[in-house]
């Protein structure tokens, strides 16, 4: 779709403000006056993005226009169910699925998007309440959904059963499938400053994080090669058939200020205070241990939105490597044996999540050969 932003007219820019409007983020307006996208629909778009944990620009792209089309639906308002081919997203499905899981159905990931797994807790709802059996959340199945009282509150248990997989995979590497995600790729080169281009660099990246987990026995899977670039939801459903333990994709980052500087991480958590537990204690182990290895700036961990995050069944994490247009960082991350650290920190970032605070050794300080020596004295 065409971005929009300030200074735009036309019924795209209608639309927007309607739809804000009824969010309550923006005040009702003359119908008569000319659809503008002025600085008050920026700031209210901001606004929304900060609310959903998207980039907060103040411009409407694909992924604002999903979560705002996503945030008009409210459970009840369509009848909800599962389509292979384009499967139903929005908050009402979100609704749905934080119902279920009140109720003690494993409907997955609270993310909005109906989807298998869903369908099966829902059709079990159904099966244990005496209702049609069809996997299709309609006007009886609604009601039946508001009368029961949940059987948790105060937690989220999806977010339990994520650490409960953590500690039942055990400590050991070998045998564990992580899928690589360098960020861009083909003709979309990410990032590109004095011919330092951001997708080499983070295909050169994971094959050398590829190679360091080989070794250690796990099965690394890159979702790209030099020559394509899959959008975020098709990276998405290759970890999600791989049947992926986790998903670590790699981007570096730009800026207009050449001051900008540093290594951040995110994990997967909406504006509401959703979060990926497990994600987020990875991204906080790969920050910790990047910066520590390399003395990066330490630009933090944050909960995003972003479909690569919401999208996949596994714990998924993106590392932003610095700033290519940040001289510093950019003369770094073109140094071969700097890339290397930095696989070598996210390599054992993951293994400190497996280890469970067992074993632990302070942050910075357990190398590559450590990790081997570990990995070969340690019985399955």
């Amino acid at each position: 779709m065409q971005l929009l932003r300030r200074g735009d007219v036309g019924t795209d820019v209608a639309e927007i403000r309607s739809t804000l409007t009824r969010l309550g983020l923006l005040p009702p307006t003359d119908p008569q006056a000319p659809p503008v996208f002025d600085q008050q629909v920026e700031h209210a778009v901001r606004a929304f993005q900060q609310q959903r944990g998207l980039i907060i620009d103040g411009i409407v792209g694909p992924a604002t226009y999903r979560a705002l089309r996503d945030a008009t639906f409210r459970l009840g308002d369509r009848p909800l169910a599962f389509l292979m081919s384009q499967p139903t997203t929005g908050d009402d499905v979100l609704m749905l699925q934080e119902r279920l899981l009140e109720l003690g159905y494993d409907a997955g990931r609270a993310n909005g998007v109906f989807g298998q797994q869903t369908e099966h807790a829902l059709r079990n709802f159904q099966r244990d309440y005496g209702l049609i059996v069809d996997g299709m959340c309609g006007p009886d199945t609604v009601r039946a959904l508001r009368q029961l009282q949940p059987k948790v509150r105060g937690g989220r248990p999806v977010l339990l059963r994520e650490q409960e997989q953590v500690r039942t995979a055990g400590s050991r590497l070998s045998g564990k499938r992580i899928v690589i995600d360098p960020g861009h790729g083909g003709q979309d080169h990410g990032v590109v400053v004095d011919g330092v281009s951001e997708a080499d660099l983070m295909l050169d990246l994971a094959r050398r994080l590829e190679g360091k987990m080989a070794a250690t026995g796990m099965e690394a899977l890159l979702t790209r090669g030099p020559a394509n670039c899959p959008d975020e939801a098709e990276r998405a459903r290759f970890a999600n058939e791989a049947g992926a333990d986790l998903i670590l994709s790699l981007h570096a980052d730009g800026n207009s200020s050449p001051h900008a500087q540093g290594v951040a991480t995110f994990h997967y958590g909406t504006g509401n205070g959703t979060s990926s537990t497990v994600g987020e204690a990875l991204a906080g182990f790969i920050q910790r241990e990047v910066t520590a290895r390399t003395s990066m700036v330490n630009c933090g961990s944050h909960p995003k939105s972003w479909d690569l995050l919401r999208l996949t069944r596994c714990t998924a994490v993106r590392v932003e490597v610095g700033y290519l247009t940040n001289a510093e960082d950019r003369a770094r991350l073109a140094t071969p044996g700097f890339r290397d650290i930095v696989a070598e920190g996210i390599l054992v970032a993951v293994k400190r999540l497996y280890l469970l605070g067992k074993d632990d050794q302070p942050t910075g300080t357990f190398t590559f050969n450590d990790l081997l020596r570990y990995e070969m004295s340690k019985t399955p």
